[in-house]
């Protein structure tokens, strides 16, 4: 398919936040995560017609909702008329937790399975400037650090999103300009789900820049990547087994690093993440020399640190 005027320029946007992200090899060749609404049907379209040949559609009937079938069969239709492949994964698991947890989760596993087994280098999926700016405010509210308010990643194992710098005004455009089909999922204004309440207010926000949040969502991941990278040099430097436990021989580091520090020995000693209180208490009390429980775990302070098995409890 040929696009043109502002359609074009859209299209040229694309191959460009592509190309950055994963290179420009002409052999690549791309899954797009398609549910049929306008955000992801425009990426569909402008996909296929910058990567003509290189790539197939999947959508995932969460089978959640009676007209799921359907929307699905609208994107196969669509598929079908421009020959591109396309193929609906119908999850295979049973709701638990939180509904839309679940269905991300699921989501993403069958998608990974599916890509795996057709020769899939890279998935695309339409998340954009509004989406990270709803992620932001989000993770802000919940008290997150770095790594929480890096937002939506461009990057995550072998999914890209290069549609961060764009606002969802465009992609609607986009589609209406180009007379695409599309569908509207109710959940997205259904005040149960935290996002769809966050995204009904941010909407009048219109002082807020989402495209602007996406940079600091950008800059921050850069942050983290970094910091990450450093805490595993200190880790190897400066973190020792000892019996069985661990001990941190090096304690002069600023809070943060002793933060991961701590959080690095308990993923060694196979240990699950704490909540962020529990660990601050902790971190506060091995740096005046005391310790307290991290979980299963003891963390003990001074000028070196220990995390040891905490006693059994009576």
């Amino acid at each position: 398919m040929q696009l043109t005027g502002d359609s074009a320029a859209f299209q040229t946007r694309l191959v460009d936040a592509t190309s950055a992200l994963v290179g420009d090899d002409p052999a690549i060749r791309f899954g797009i995560a398609v549910s049929g609404g306008p955000d992801s049907m425009a990426l569909l379209c402008l996909a296929a017609s910058a990567f003509p040949g290189r790539v197939a559609a999947v959508t995932v009937d969460h089978g959640l909702r009676r007209e799921s079938a359907d929307e699905a069969a609208l994107v196969a239709r669509w598929c079908v008329a421009h020959g591109i492949e396309h193929v609906t994964l119908i999850a295979d698991a049973t709701v638990t937790g939180n509904v839309q947890a679940w269905a991300r989760t699921t989501r993403y596993r069958l998608i990974e399975a599916w890509r795996a087994s057709h020769a899939i280098d890279w998935i695309m999926t339409a998340h954009h400037a509004d989406d990270q700016l709803e992620t932001l405010v989000m993770r802000l509210n919940r008290g997150s650090g770095i790594g929480g308010l890096a937002g939506v990643r461009a990057v995550s194992g072998r999914v890209i999103r290069p549609l961060l710098g764009e606002r969802k005004a465009m992609l609607q455009a986009f589609v209406d300009r180009e007379g695409l089909p599309y569908v509207q999922d109710p959940s997205n204004r259904d005040r149960r789900f935290d996002r769809a309440t966050l995204r009904m207010a941010l909407s009048g926000a219109t002082w807020l820049d989402a495209q602007a949040a996406t940079r600091s969502a950008a800059a921050l991941a850069d942050a983290e990547a970094a910091i990450l990278w450093s805490v595993t040099q200190l880790a190897d430097q400066y973190i020792r087994a000892d019996g069985d436990g661990w001990r941190l021989v090096r304690t002069d580091f600023p809070r943060e690093y002793l933060r991961r520090l701590v959080l690095h020995m308990l993923m060694l000693a196979g240990s699950k993440p704490p909540r962020g209180e529990s660990l601050d208490r902790a971190l506060q009390a091995a740096a005046t020399g005391h310790q307290a429980s991290l979980g299963d775990w003891l963390l003990k302070g001074g000028a070196i640190w220990t995390l040891r098995p905490a006693p059994p409890r009576n």
